[in-house]
């Protein structure tokens, strides 16, 4: 497809574009969000399996990443919220 065919589709359906822009965000704050508790489980299994206290182990540093991943997650999911609802009004 060329360039102008996908622009013509843009400018025919500017709602189905934006909707597809919100779903986009939805997918990967969905990912992202998903991906950290299994981050966070497996940080939890190797802890259980080596026998360590959970204080030596859950260091600032992976709690404050983890935090933020989270967040970012978030506001993926809720841009795509407002995304969806904006492309009802166009």
């Amino acid at each position: 497809m060329s360039l102008q065919v996908l622009w013509s589709l843009l400018l025919a359906h500017p709602a189905g574009a934006v909707n597809a822009l919100a779903l986009f965000f939805a997918v990967a704050g969905a990912w992202l969000c998903l991906m950290t508790r299994l981050r966070e489980q497996r940080g939890e299994g190797r802890v259980l399996a080596h026998g360590l206290d959970d204080a030596e182990v859950a260091e600032e540093r992976t709690l404050r990443i983890n935090r933020f991943f989270y967040r970012f997650g978030a506001f993926c999911l809720s841009g795509a919220l407002v995304l969806s609802w904006f492309s009802t009004r166009l």
